[in-house]
């Protein structure tokens, strides 16, 4: 007996999309020059600061291969790195924990965007963020929802403000050993976790972030309970004599 077997319809393919510079030469063809495009790095992560990059591309001298940081490798990020240093204008902000307890870490990562577009060598008359948020610039200023996978001046920004965090976490590992910052920078890994439980949360943590507001309320009792002991044996031993 032959079998009529319908085959299932084949699922189509997702075709990888790169970002492009069709919006920012649809703009300089209208005169409007320069143009930047900012995103951040560093939202997630329960330790160190947002790093937030905008860059303006030279139109004559785009780096191949420009992506969205979290699409490349490590090595690529980096030769990327220098290669738009080399060739483009940028600048990168800081929005350090202190500032992120305080403002809440959408605001502070808004806050440094506008930051690292005010301090670029060249005032841009538009600006690319990623996201759905547009941030305070006296240039217009339009979000992009992805657009660190759409918009290459965005991409660009991405891996400035990535490489830029990664190396400063390397440095805050030498400040505060132990907890494995030049590994995770900071995300909240098992690693990660069973360190601030033992440690305790460094000055570089984020105090309102709940795993470390948790640690850090864990680790003081703790810290009690080893003090109320000390005393109940000294009081002990005065006793005894």
């Amino acid at each position: 007996m032959i079998r009529d077997e319908k085959k299932a319809p084949a699922k189509p393919r997702k075709i990888a999309v790169a970002p492009s510079f069709t919006r920012e030469r649809a703009l300089l063809k209208k005169g409007i020059w320069p143009v930047a495009g900012c995103d951040e790095a560093g939202r997630g992560p329960l330790a160190g600061p947002v790093v937030a990059a905008a860059v303006i591309l030279d139109p004559n001298n785009i780096p191949r291969g420009l992506d969205d940081s979290k699409k490349l490798t490590e090595s690529k990020r980096e030769a990327l790195f220098e290669e738009i240093c080399a060739t483009s204008s940028f600048a990168v902000a800081y929005a350090s924990p202190a500032r992120i307890d305080r403002d809440n870490i959408l605001r502070a990562s808004l806050w440094a965007l506008a930051r690292a577009v005010a301090s670029l060598p060249d005032a841009p008359k538009h600006v690319f963020v990623d996201g759905r948020d547009r941030i305070d610039t006296v240039a217009d200023c339009e979000a992009v929802i992805g657009g660190d996978a759409l918009v290459l001046s965005i991409a660009a920004a991405s891996i400035i403000a990535k490489v830029s965090r990664d190396r400063l976490m390397c440095r805050l590992a030498e400040d505060c050993p132990g907890y494995g910052f030049e590994v995770h920078k900071g995300y909240g890994v098992p690693q990660h976790m069973a360190a601030l439980n033992e440690l305790g949360p460094s000055i570089h943590h984020r105090s309102l972030f709940a795993p470390v507001a948790a640690a850090r309320a864990r680790h003081q009792a703790g810290a009690r309970a080893a003090g109320l002991i000390e005393v109940h044996t000294t009081i002990d031993i005065e006793i005894s004599a």
